[in-house]
């Protein structure tokens, strides 16, 4: 009795188990649901705070997705470095650790040099310029540049023009900014920063705030929502407004992984991204505006530069332009050609 017993309870676990087997198989990738997607799970990670417009705008963009798929595809979202930090981000995209990011174009630039093109100074002065060379030749050949290294670029979500805050001055010419020592975001702005005179620092977005209120440097450059954001206003004075650098994130996935996905998922997910970026984009100016006036509410005294004295502004920093250009090598002086 014994034995019968333990052979029924046998026959019950291998019954159980492939029952399992064909559950668990017709979950996987391949079937496609009543929409004709078929399922397909991605993680996305970004480092940004969920309350920014471009994160904001990289979660409606998942969720719209998985909404059009019928639930076809699950865009796992994986918000303000829970995943994985900026600096490793890129990496992980281009092996296939993670299938989705979003990261600067300043941090591409080290992978891609041309992505430096969005630091080069004064290159884009609007906001419907920068979006009318994102959708023109110049973006098809930075995302051609990135495809070649294994990412492909779904989407350019503008987070803004860069500015300068500092406790010294109000900086109303490059002269200002002599002797003054500048936390800066990227090697192509501290080759601006030096050829203004003064001395770039770098340390993460998250040591500002203290360097400045220890005055281990004088001043600092970001875009008026980070300014906002991490409370610039209660440890500078002074806000100088002259859109040097329209910072750009990208949303990037893995070429393999990409290239997996069948051509309906992948249509879908392009045109869904199109339609986010360009409310990014809409969005961008309107945060630049109202941070703008929040820092200025604050106590902040605010310098716009005018903008006839741009080209003085621009003419000074062609150091930046020249270090660009020899790092970017061919690519990055054709990218220059198409915007001076």
């Amino acid at each position: 009795m014994k034995t019968k017993g333990l052979m029924m309870l046998m026959l019950i676990i291998c019954l159980a188990m492939t029952a399992c087997g064909k559950e668990s198989s017709s979950n996987s990738a391949g079937e496609e649901n009543s929409a004709g997607y078929e399922k397909a799970t991605i993680r996305l990670a970004y480092n940004l705070p969920q309350d920014h417009h471009v994160a904001k705008g990289v979660e409606q963009f998942a969720k719209d997705v998985m909404e059009k798929s019928g639930g076809a595809i699950e865009i796992q979202v994986f918000p303000a470095g829970q995943l994985l930090s900026d600096k490793d981000m890129n990496q992980s995209i281009l092996t296939g650790g993670v299938e989705m990011g979003v990261n600067s174009s300043t941090l591409w630039a080290s992978t891609v040099p041309a992505m430096g093109i969005f630091d080069v100074p004064y290159v884009f002065t609007t906001y419907e310029e920068a979006g009318k060379a994102l959708n023109g030749e110049l973006g098809d050949k930075l995302r051609d540049a990135m495809e070649e290294k294994g990412a492909k670029v779904l989407m350019f979500a503008d987070y803004g023009f860069a500015q300068f805050a500092n406790n010294k001055r109000p900086l109303e010419s490059p002269e200002d900014f002599n002797g003054l020592k500048i936390r800066s975001i990227g090697d192509i702005p501290s080759e601006m920063i030096k050829a203004y005179g003064a001395s770039p620092v770098f340390m993460g977005g998250g040591e500002v705030y203290m360097a400045l209120q220890r005055h281990t440097v004088d001043g600092a450059t970001s875009g008026t929502t980070a300014m906002v954001q991490r409370k610039y206003d209660e440890v500078t004075k002074y806000l100088t407004i002259n859109n040097y650098a329209y910072l750009q994130f990208l949303l990037a996935v893995n070429n393999d992984f990409w290239n997996r996905l069948p051509e309906k998922s992948q249509t879908l997910l392009m045109e869904t991204a199109k339609d986010t970026e360009e409310w990014i984009r809409s969005q961008a100016e309107i945060e630049d505006s109202e941070t703008a006036k929040q820092l200025a509410d604050k106590g902040m005294e605010v310098y716009v530069v005018p903008e006839e004295d741009i080209p003085l502004w621009k003419e000074a920093a062609r150091p930046a332009w020249n270090a660009f250009a020899e790092n970017a090598g061919d690519l990055g002086e054709e990218l220059l050609e198409m915007v001076d």
